[in-house]
């Protein structure tokens, strides 16, 4: 008999085997006990929505490292195309001054502006300092998005980028 012919005869008996176990009063008894576990056990295997006090209660040394990120890293990230920087500012404080490469959403507008955002990116939270930066970053968090606030805000931005480094930055976006 050639080898086909063995793999026939092989899976033949297979199917015999299976035949009489799905028949057997054991194999029933196996299968109701494996769904009765897996039917208990799946509100357990469920992810748990992440509410504020889960994040409370998982936040750690290594969130409160990854809840920040500093200027030189943001715009290298954002370069690549892997961020998007939003400025969260009232829009009173934004017509005072802004930067041309960050979207303004307020932050008193974030909730019904959400869409807008790409989740596939970092989001980027920004305001003068961090304060409420923070806070659109913990709600972004919780919304499912991958964010951090920029520690040293936008006035830290504006000082950062002065002069030649503000030049370069521009030149460097360019197509």
């Amino acid at each position: 008999m050639g080898m086909l012919g063995e793999m026939k005869s092989i899976l033949r008996r297979d199917d015999d085997i299976l035949d009489k176990l799905k028949r057997s009063k054991h194999m029933k008894i196996f299968w109701a006990t494996l769904l009765t576990c897996f039917l208990m056990g799946a509100p357990a295997l469920a992810a748990e929505p992440l509410t504020f006090d889960n994040y409370l209660k998982s936040f750690d040394y290594r969130e409160r490292s990854n809840m920040k990120i500093g200027i030189e890293e943001m715009l290298h990230l954002y370069k690549q195309g892997q961020v998007q920087i939003i400025d969260i500012r009232f829009r009173e404080e934004h017509q005072a001054y802004s930067f041309g490469f960050i979207k303004h959403i307020p932050i008193n507008e974030l909730p019904d502006r959400i869409k807008e955002l790409d989740k596939s990116k970092i989001i980027v939270t920004v305001c003068p300092h961090y304060d409420r930066a923070e806070l659109a970053r913990i709600f972004l968090t919780l919304k499912g998005y991958q964010s951090k606030y920029l520690v040293e805000g936008l006035l830290g931005l504006a000082n950062y980028l002065r002069g030649d480094r503000a030049k370069d930055f521009i030149n460097e976006m360019k197509p």
